[in-house]
């Protein structure tokens, strides 16, 4: 049992395939692509992490995992003086000559690490969402609880539920959980709220010797999947001894009420473009200027971005967009879009409602609407993408079914 001042290790789980975010998990993993400009998704989970003052942090990686290797280890440097770090650590094979099953399975072929921090709790989150969190209030309401398993919620409309992990409370006490349901079809709205019923977000904590108890136990169940919410979770409420954390009840610093308890699953295309398009907002639904509980990141040393050419015609601009640094719109029009840094928007060029990742180069004449660029795309003086679906689909873009042209990475549009 945790103490009342608990030794945590947090354990990011960063190895999923992101097949539906194809084609941008082509080349990386998907905690690695690229979003709001600057940031990578796996910042947003470290960011909460450190800033909730745990700064022992391992983050388990496995496919396409380079450019995701790459950038925890040259952003997320710790003070080794202090014993602080983030770590990746890839499949190992220390169990068996099998990479991970599933997410209950990378934390069971890491139990030397437990072995070695000898944590009294484990904080253990996914590294594709986007949001704000104080971990340490959910661990300080576990702790509380005494419930050896804590399930992060959070509140969504119950027509909703067929799409998430869903949590029935016990009517009793609200903070323990009686079933975990996965996308059930008539659930049971909340005491409180008959219309909303929690749905998981992917975040848990752990008695850190409950955790090596089941993730032990499920590596010798042949009928598991190995899956911390489909498996290890349903254990606990088993036993009676699983609670629930209402994200609604999470205070982070800084936050509104109009970007509170906000939190986006960007698992699709579509679910990525959104919640891209949530930054931009005159006041935007997730606020990136929130300096109480800053969001951390690698991109240093760039000069600032530069707009120029302001004749008739040819009026280098960008309105209601982010433009990172060292981007150059050069007598070009963009509107409701993110731009990455690097990207160079040359004259007469027009990119609207689009995500165009670094490096980008979007030449004179040429037209970008509701289409995702991924890094060194060029796309060729007059040029079209996403205005023409049928012409993009014939170059072999994906087009979602809401009409997002996807361009892979490197692509070169004559």
């Amino acid at each position: 049992m945790a103490s009342s001042h608990p030794r945590v290790l947090a354990i990011v789980l960063a190895g999923g395939e992101g097949k539906r975010l194809m084609p941008l998990t082509a080349h990386r993993a998907k905690p690695a692509v690229p979003f709001g400009g600057i940031y990578r998704l796996v910042d947003f989970a470290l960011s909460n992490i450190i800033n909730s003052h745990y700064l022992h942090v391992i983050v388990l990686t496995q496919y396409k995992s380079h450019s995701l290797d790459r950038h925890i280890a040259k952003t997320w440097r710790m003070s080794a003086l202090l014993g602080n770090f983030v770590s990746s650590v890839p499949a190992q094979q220390r169990v068996g000559k099998h990479w991970y099953l599933g997410s209950a399975d990378a934390v069971y072929q890491c139990l030397n690490i437990l072995d070695d921090e000898r944590p009294d709790i484990v904080v253990v989150v996914g590294a594709d969402h986007v949001y704000r969190m104080d971990f340490s209030q959910m661990v300080d309401a576990h702790v509380s609880s005494g419930a050896r398993a804590t399930v992060a919620a959070i509140r969504q409309p119950i027509a909703l539920a067929d799409q998430f992990g869903v949590i029935e409370v016990d009517p009793d006490d609200p903070t323990r959980i009686r079933d975990f349901l996965e996308k059930p079809t008539s659930p049971v709205g909340l005491p409180d709220s008959p219309t909303e019923v929690l749905a998981s977000m992917g975040n848990y904590v752990f008695d850190a010797d409950a955790l090596v108890e089941a993730v032990t136990a499920d590596s010798a169940d042949p009928d598991s999947r190995h899956d911390m919410g489909g498996d290890i979770v349903p254990a606990f409420v088993a036993e009676g001894t699983a609670g629930v954390y209402d994200f609604i009840r999470n205070d982070v610093p800084g936050t509104t009420d109009r970007d509170r308890a906000y939190w986006r699953d960007v698992g699709t295309i579509d679910a990525y473009f959104e919640a891209n398009t949530d930054l931009i907002a005159v006041e935007p639904v997730f606020n990136l200027y929130n300096d109480e509980w800053p969001l951390h990141t690698g991109y240093t040393g760039l000069p600032p971005a530069k707009f120029v050419h302001a004749g008739a015609g040819r009026l280098g601009h960008a309105a209601d967009s982010i433009v990172s640094p060292g981007v150059l719109v050069s007598g070009a029009t963009v509107a409701g879009s993110i731009l990455s840094p690097g990207a160079h928007m040359h004259s007469w060029a027009t990119v609207t409602d689009s995500v165009v990742m670094d490096n980008v180069q979007v030449h004179r004449h040429a037209q970008v609407h509701r289409a995702i660029l991924d890094k060194n795309v060029v796309v060729g003086e007059r040029a079209r993408v996403g205005v023409d679906h049928d012409q993009d689909r014939a170059r072999g873009f994906t087009v979602t079914s809401s009409g997002i042209t996807v361009v892979p990475k490197g692509t070169v549009i004559a």
